[in-house]
């Protein structure tokens, strides 16, 4: 199957046009941030106050990456478990937010943001930091520097290598997934 070239920011449209299974390339600014930088911006969003990004059609990035080498653009960075943002997320899907990239599964309140706004959960390859962090062209901290790895980060990437995993439309390549795998035993 051939992967899906994908341009960065990603509109409502564009993402409803993803289905679950997708392999995807996305090239262009996404934003990376974890656990405690969703926090911080969840509470911008309760106070009625700008985030220091632009949220409608961007795509978060669930990574904290290491340091980067001499002569590197940003260290290993590899996918951090989503479930940790599953608080936050809604709320940055209802602000406009359409992608999401991370491992693992996601809750019953984010799958439902995602259908009533028309978002993507993207999967990234566990373990393949090093490998991931070749597709990302620049870094730069936007936000948040105090957090360190966590920091809110402006990143370009090329040809970033992401599997659609929830669609717009609710459908779960982890549970699909698994049906498809249990049903062939059979």
């Amino acid at each position: 199957m051939m992967a899906i070239s994908i341009k960065a920011p990603l509109t409502r449209d564009e993402a409803r046009k993803l289905r679950a299974g997708d392999s995807c390339l996305f090239s262009g600014v996404i934003y990376a941030a974890r656990d405690a930088a969703h926090k911080r911006l969840c509470e911008l969003v309760a106070d009625g106050k700008e985030l220091p990004f632009e949220i409608k059609d961007s795509v978060i990035y669930f990574v904290g990456p290491t340091p980067a080498r001499e002569g590197e653009v940003i260290g290993s960075a590899g996918p951090t478990t989503s479930y940790r943002m599953d608080a936050y997320s809604p709320i940055l899907i209802g602000e406009g937010q359409t992608g999401m990239i991370g491992k693992g599964k996601r809750g019953v309140e984010v799958v439902e943001a995602m259908k009533k706004h028309g978002a993507v959960y993207f999967g990234a390859i566990g373990g393949c930091g090093a490998l991931l962090a070749k597709c990302i062209k620049s870094s730069e901290v936007v936000a948040y520097e105090d957090l360190g790895a966590e920091a809110v980060r402006r990143l370009l990437v090329e040809d970033f290598p992401v599997v659609v995993v929830i669609d717009s439309e609710g459908n779960n390549l982890y549970e699909s997934g698994r049906e498809a795998y249990i049903a062939s035993l059979g």
